[in-house]
């Protein structure tokens, strides 16, 4: 590695050309201010609007679900939506939105269903190789959830629709760009009471009904944007969001016997962004991109007795607050000289803080300084080869960690770390219809305050003094064109992780500590495919193999990433307003305990949508899991079983 860390860097030392390019404003309905990309040779997947719709995917985590090796884990212990990129969780692939991270301070988490996607035009993803202007802990890859922007002088967009399990859906949302000006706002509800299960699922004396209990979810937003755009290179945007979350926590209902019921509900789940987006022309060549941003969340979980969900007296009841916040900017430089050069600087802050306390006890608090710098350069050395490297450095700084030891409050003793992280890819264009691409990325994720400093209930030791894990990445792939009707990409991909933060078990008599002792590896292959059939007619597939392998300590399994996963779309136009759309989804057995002792089983499903529009109004009918199979991605947690929901939109815009 230490050979790409010397050639990326004399590769950037050495370029002379630098500068940003001259773009023009783009007036489509996609936030150009919140891409984050890698203009002209992007190594990203991406989820588009229109895909969204498609599917009535609505939330962030059934979206994500759509891209080839991303493996979406549902309910659980926490009810979260979370999901695995290439066999890495959301700590190591951090969540953004129009760039602006926004995962939770302290445990870097994030649940990706609260996200709805109301107001989203697209979501990139990013995988092993994603740009260095993301910043620190992008060691899996990175998810950007790209905001819309109004196109037309008025436009207003709005949805209305009910589905199983007594819920109901409403959004509409206003926009106007007027000269050098434009302004957005929108409102958006989604709502459940309960959550159906499958007349396959067999009740018992916890669940003695197809209603499933405390699965209720309740989930509103606002936001509202503003926008100058004085000249065709310059930009300037104020945004703001604010949402309001309610959900229950269904109990456990699988064999195991160590594996403890929880009664828990959480009240609210709250999160509000405000952030500043830029572009300015600084010269002939060259523009300036910042990001300022406050992001706070904020959530109450409540841990009962029982499911009466009434009384907390016995030693596991509890009343929790987490108060996070985070302070933080980026300023992005591009410079281009000539058509064969773009380099690109950045340096970023990042302020974390996290309070926390039960019912009754004094409160603890956390903060974390991150300081970034990178470099990244896009080199077109031919008309076929193009090489991107590009260096980093990151400095994580505690400020402050508490801690509660009998009813008193101390000080953890102050820590720090560092990493550098180097990446290179190479871009080969054989003719006008294949390209090969290769890439090597060293990257690294920081321990996060839970890695850290958490007791987790008593059962275990901080250790603040956690290092940084690192991973090599390598992606070899290919995209081929044929018949201009066929496009089918296959890749190879591998990480090597050092330093794997792991539990280390018996560290003071029966409790555990969070260690720098692991190395790993994940491997795999993706292929997909895009067939235009006829000109009513496309088909989808993306096949996923992914193999985790725990090389020090073989017994501790990975957890929640099947080995297989296969998706199939199909989308028919048999007439010019009607479309039909389906969707197949498999994937095989996973691990869900890593000791292997809780296991959830294959399974597929089957979603249909059939959709028509009527001028400005479309209607949309859909039936998820037609074949109601009775299905769990968490042993113990079963998933929701047929179910149906009907929508209208409507679109004006003038």
């Amino acid at each position: 590695m230490k050979e790409i860390k010397l050639l990326a860097l004399l590769l950037i030392v050495l370029q002379i050309n630098v500068n940003a390019q001259n773009d023009s404003v783009s007036f489509s309905n996609i936030n150009k201010l919140g891409e984050v990309v890698i203009e002209e040779a992007k190594l990203s997947d991406e989820v588009i609007i229109n895909t969204i719709q498609a599917f009535n995917l609505k939330d962030a985590a059934d979206a994500l679900n759509l891209t080839p090796s991303i493996s979406l884990t549902t309910g659980g212990a926490r009810n979260e939506s979370v999901i695995y990129l290439r066999g890495f969780d959301l700590r190591s692939v951090p969540v953004f939105i129009d760039g602006v991270p926004v995962y939770v301070p302290y445990d870097g988490y994030v649940d990706l269903s609260r996200f709805t996607t109301y107001d989203v035009s697209r979501i990139d993803v990013s995988k092993g190789y994603s740009s260095i202007m993301y910043g620190a802990n992008t060691i899996g890859g990175a998810i950007n959830l790209i905001s819309q922007k109004p196109t037309h002088k008025f436009e207003l967009n709005s949805k209305l629709g009910v589905m199983s399990g007594r819920g109901y859906e409403a959004s509409v949302s206003a926009g106007s760009r007027l000269g050098k000006f434009f302004v957005q706002g929108g409102f958006s509800i989604l709502s459940r009471e309960f959550m159906p299960l499958s007349a396959d699922f067999d009740t018992s004396a916890l669940e003695t009904d197809y209603r499933r209990d405390q699965s209720y979810r309740k989930d509103w937003k606002a936001h509202f944007k503003l926008g100058y755009t004085p000249n065709k290179s310059d930009e300037y945007s104020l945004n703001y969001s604010y949402s309001h979350g309610s959900k229950g926590n269904p109990i456990y209902l699988g064999d195991d016997p160590y594996t403890k019921i929880r009664y828990w509900d959480w009240p609210y789940w709250d999160k509000q962004s405000v952030y500043l987006l830029s572009k300015t022309k600084i010269s002939k060549n060259s523009n300036l991109q910042t990001r300022w941003y406050f992001d706070q969340f904020k959530n109450k979980l409540e841990s009962f007795d029982d499911n009466t969900y009434s009384t907390q007296n016995k030693p596991y009841a509890f009343t929790s607050f987490y108060d996070d916040y985070t302070l933080g900017g980026n300023v992005l430089w591009l410079s281009q000289w000539n058509e064969n050069n773009l380099f690109k600087a950045t340096i970023q802050l990042k302020n974390d803080n996290h309070s926390e306390y039960n019912e009754g006890d004094p409160k603890i608090n956390f903060a974390d300084n991150t300081y970034f710098i990178g470099f990244e350069d896009i080199f077109q050395l031919t008309q076929k080869i193009k090489l991107i490297p590009g260096i980093a450095y990151t400095y994580r700084q505690s400020l402050m960690a508490q801690e509660l030891v009998n009813g008193e409050i101390s000080d953890y003793p102050y820590n720090y770390n560092d990493a550098f992280n180097a990446q290179l890819a190479t871009f080969y264009k054989l003719n006008s219809n294949i390209e090969l691409h290769a890439t090597i990325a060293e990257k690294s994720r920081y321990a996060t305050m839970k890695d850290r400093y958490s007791y987790k209930l008593g059962r275990a030791i901080p250790n603040p003094d956690l290092k940084s894990e690192t991973s090599t990445n390598i992606e070899l792939g290919t995209s081929v064109y044929l018949f201009k009707k066929l496009k089918f990409e296959p890749v190879y991909f591998y990480s090597h992780l050092q330093n794997t933060i792991q539990q280390v078990s018996n560290v003071e008599e029966d409790k555990y500590q969070m260690q720098n002792t692991g190395s790993s590896e994940f491997q795999g292959a993706e292929f997909s495919m895009i067939y235009q059939i006829l000109k009513q007619v496309q088909l989808q597939m993306a096949y996923a193999y992914i193999q985790r392998k725990n090389l020090s300590n073989p017994d501790i399994l990975f957890t929640d990433v099947p080995d297989h996963k296969f998706l199939t779309t199909l989308m028919i136009n048999p007439f010019k307003d009607l479309q039909i759309n389906l969707l197949a989804e498999f994937n095989s057995d996973r691990d869900n305990a890593s000791d292997g002792s809780r296991v959830s089983k294959s399974f597929y499903v089957l979603n249909a949508q059939l959709s028509y529009q009527f001028k400005s109004l479309k209607a949309e009918f859909g039936i998820n899991n037609l074949m109601d199979n009775n299905y769990t991605i968490q042993e113990g947690y079963p998933e929701m079983g047929r179910n149906l929901y009907f929508a209208l939109f409507f679109r004006l815009n003038k």
